[in-house]
């Protein structure tokens, strides 16, 4: 559909607000020191011909940076650009999002109209590998027909600055590519020039669009994890609000979790109930902009003045404090648990009062914070898209009425699982079997060696097999095995030794007996923290072997887990529901001794019957504790011989041990 004027409107906007080059191309001999007055030329055809939302980025200048470097690699640039994003449909964009697929180590310094989407980053930011920027304050691109072509409402420009590194003198220094990450929307391979490039991105005839078109907002939609951000009341110079957090994931929790966010426009919180800020600092308000417009306000009770606040949970025992707690759903020393665990340990609430900074006093101007990030201990990494403008929520009327009360405005943020990179879990997992005498231990470092004095270790040497009683050891004491081991096995020992797991928490995947009509496995939890883990669980994966699980006996276990696919969970029984803390040894010389719990697993081979335990069908693709994923060997237990008594010792100790934990608890 052609959009009447737009081509005017565009080029008269360009010519009077910015005169640099953003809907048009550039010559193909252009060179690469652009400046601000390069002369502006007609909008391309691909724009007035596109139904949907068109996106183009426009290099324009760049400039050497110091130091000055005879190393053409290492030699900083300076640049700007200019991306656009433009709706020349006939449907309103709610909530965009661009991503730029930048790839020559830049690092972004600014820009405007737009805010980062991955997380907790604030600029600078390295975005070499690409980044996604959404819109604010104007997060949502009105249409032609709606607004008579005001191109300040259906348009969007960001001016990008920063640096770059590794170009020569005649490098083109563009992106791999640009699109829309709107969900529903499909964006072909952008027609490129020297330095500019474009695309149409049009809606995806497959995708089902699960919106109310009588809604003046976005959907609302599903993820892992999800934020609620209502404002309850307003006033004038502040507001009250409300935040809902809900956990969606069968596998997903947070403990001690700390939420973050970021103040665009000086607001500060004044205080809170459900939850707290951990700093209690007013001098942001006093010696800044808050200071300066407020004058004669009192700052002494004010919670939190931090433009990027730390917001965690009340413990238990506030549950019931008529001045900060009475909350529904706080209190629950800043744990989440899986919907199927507990569902009402699933949600958490807070409420918070918000003062507002000149021009932003009237009660109908509300921006919600940007940047949201949640993170917890030995938990899942979550990735949080930006506040989207939902249809106002609901509430129960306060004073018993059969009618609904709903929130002056409500925002929505989306949170996903990522997995963690390697070398940054905090979880591992070493496999062993009944016919193999040795132990594949977690990789090395499979937890970073960040903490780890390397000059005493090597990071890079894959980790030795080990006698599967050396599992039970802290990584300091099992050099003597680790040693004595290989000898007897006749393998060279390294001058230095590989480094340790440095994990948290490991879990030992032991394959226990195979026959005809089905196999076992025994998991081992080993908990090397001076913290218990309380209501844990694990997920196991099993691509193989899903189908025949059939019991476990120590444990609650079940494969009833929505969305998920061929994963078992398991999590404690009711009153052994603690993963005890790592101990000191019965006498001073003695080694640690981890907390740990145990359970053998059962399967039938009725559905499998062609399934090769030795060829390592038997062990899990992916192991998740508490919902971070752990690191898992690259290689399974070789057949060969093995020595019944190394092994008959390793269980042996194992179930004594954790039986002695166990009931020292509860004692």
């Amino acid at each position: 559909m052609k959009v009447p004027g737009l081509k005017l409107i565009c080029l008269a906007f360009l010519f009077i607000h910015t005169r640099i080059l953003v809907c048009y191309g550039a010559p193909d001999d252009a060179v690469d020191d652009y400046t601000d007055e390069t002369p502006a030329k007609p909008p391309p055809p691909e724009m007035d011909n596109c139904n949907g939302v068109f996106l183009s980025y426009a290099f324009t200048s760049r400039t050497k940076a110091l130091p000055l470097l005879k190393n053409v690699s290492a030699q900083p640039w300076t640049f700007k650009a200019m991306a656009t994003v433009v709706n020349s449909g006939t449907e309103e964009v709610k909530g965009w999002k661009m991503y730029i697929g930048f790839q020559h180590k830049e690092i972004l310094v600014s820009a405007t109209n737009a805010v980062l989407v991955d997380g907790d980053v604030d600029f600078p930011a390295a975005v070499g590998n690409g980044t996604t920027l959404a819109g604010y304050p104007n997060a949502d691109l009105k249409t032609s027909i709606d607004t008579a072509g005001d191109f300040n409402q259906i348009a969007v420009q960001v001016e990008l600055k920063g640096s770059m590194f590794g170009l020569g003198e005649k490098a083109t220094p563009m992106p791999k590519t640009i699109s829309l990450r709107n969900d529903g929307w499909r964006c072909p391979t952008p027609t490129k020039y020297k330095t500019y490039m474009h695309a149409c991105c049009k809606r995806d005839p497959k995708f089902k669009l699960n919106s109310n078109k009588k809604s003046k907002f976005a959907a609302r939609q599903n993820g892992d994890l999800t934020f609620t951000y209502d404002v309850v009341k307003s006033y004038e110079g502040s507001y009250e609000a409300q935040v809902t957090m809900d956990n969606s994931s069968p596998i997903g929790r947070l403990d001690r979790w700390n939420l973050t966010w970021e103040w665009m426009r000086g607001e500060f919180i004044y205080s809170m109930k459900g939850a707290y800020t951990p700093r209690f600092d007013i001098s942001d308000c006093v010696y800044g902009l808050a200071g300066r417009y407020l004058t004669g306000f009192d700052f002494t009770n004010v919670m939190n003045c931090e433009k990027k606040p730390t917001i965690t949970d009340l413990p238990l025992t506030k549950a019931n404090d008529t001045q900060i707690g009475k909350i529904p759903y706080c209190c629950k020393n800043a744990s989440l648990l899986p919907p199927q665990m507990d569902p009402s340990r699933a949600r958490a609430i807070f409420q918070l009062r918000v003062y507002k900074l000149p021009p932003d006093t009237p009660p109908t101007i509300l921006y919600p914070p940007q940047r949201w990030n949640i993170t917890g201990v030995i938990n899942a990494r979550y990735h949080c898209g930006p506040p989207i403008r939902v249809d106002p929520s609901e509430f129960p009327n306060p004073k018993g009425f059969d009618a609904k009360v709903y929130a002056i405005a409500s925002w929505q943020v989306v949170c996903n699982m990522t997995r963690a990179e390697k070398r940054k879990t905090r979880c591992c997992v070493s496999f062993s079997a009944y016919y193999s005498d040795g132990a594949i231990p977690c990789s090395t470092c499979a937890c970073g060696c960040d903490n780890i004095d390397t000059d005493k270790c090597n990071p890079d040497k894959p980790a030795m097999h080990l006698p599967p009683d050396a599992l039970l050891l802290p990584s300091e004491n099992r050099t003597a095995k680790t040693k004595a081991f290989a000898k007897l096995k006749k393998k060279g020992i390294p001058r230095k030794l590989p480094c340790p797991d440095n994990c948290g928490v490991s879990i030992n995947w032991h394959i226990n007996t195979d026959h005809k009509a089905g196999w076992s496995a025994r998991m081992t939890l080993f908990n090397w923290q001076e913290a218990p883990f309380v209501d844990w669980f694990v997920a196991v994966e099993m691509k193989k072997a899903y189908p025949d699980y059939d019991n476990v006996f120590s444990f609650n276990g079940t494969k009833k887990l929505k969305g998920i696919k061929n994963t078992i969970f398991f999590q404690s029984l009711k009153d052994l529901n603690y993963l005890v803390e790592m101990k000191n040894g019965s006498k001073p010389s003695d080694p640690k001794v981890p907390g740990k719990q145990q359970s053998v697993i059962s399967f039938i081979k009725k559905k499998t019957p062609n399934i090769k335990i030795r060829k390592g069908d038997g062990f899990p693709s992916k192991v998740y504790f508490n919902g971070e994923e752990c690191a898992l060997p690259r290689s399974f237990p070789s057949s060969g011989h093995r020595s019944p008594l190394s092994i008959a010792s390793f269980i042996l100790i194992s179930i004594t041990t954790t039986f002695l934990l166990i009931t020292n608890r509860f004692i």
